[in-house]
């Protein structure tokens, strides 16, 4: 991380490494569809320790879960800091976005499906549909409240 990273507490600033986190997750989408993949939604970024000047970012991000044409990634960073010899990577945020993967006419297309190798592939495709259900209830109950509110107010209420 450099100088123009940083924010006004002398740290990276979370946009910046907001946007390493949607490239990481954009290229595993892609190369998991095999073609361009669009961000649908970020559902949770959480960022854990600072970033300073100078400090090494490594990203990591896996397909956890995928849909017809969607599927969410899974992004971890880890910071190595630039002052500290042999030092073990600290991590530093944690994300989770989805992506749509779309043809050259931008509609969606289908997604090959993700292998479960191991049980913590298997957990992470549980905790997706965990999100993925959160996510949908959240946006039913929006479009809701929305429908009640342009009814405007009931007699008796």
């Amino acid at each position: 991380m450099t100088a123009v990273d940083v924010n006004l507490y002398g740290t990276v600033h979370g946009g910046v490494l907001m946007k390493f986190v949607d490239d990481v997750a954009g290229a595993a989408a892609a190369r998991h569809s095999g073609g361009t993949a669009v961000t649908a939604a970020i559902d949770e970024i959480v960022f854990l320790e600072p970033v300073r000047v100078g400090d090494l970012v490594h990203a990591y991000a896996q397909v956890n879960w995928t849909g017809k044409s969607s599927m969410e990634v899974g992004v971890k960073l880890t910071g190595e800091r630039w002052d500290e010899v042999g030092g073990t990577p600290v991590p530093v945020a944690t994300a989770y976005l989805v992506f749509v993967a779309v043809d050259v006419a931008g509609k969606p297309r289908t997604v090959p499906p993700v292998l479960l190798a191991d049980p913590d592939d298997k957990r992470r495709f549980k905790e997706a549909l965990i999100r993925r259900d959160h996510r949908l209830a959240r946006r039913r109950a929006i479009q809701r409240a929305r429908a009640e509110q342009q009814e405007g107010p009931q007699p008796g209420w």
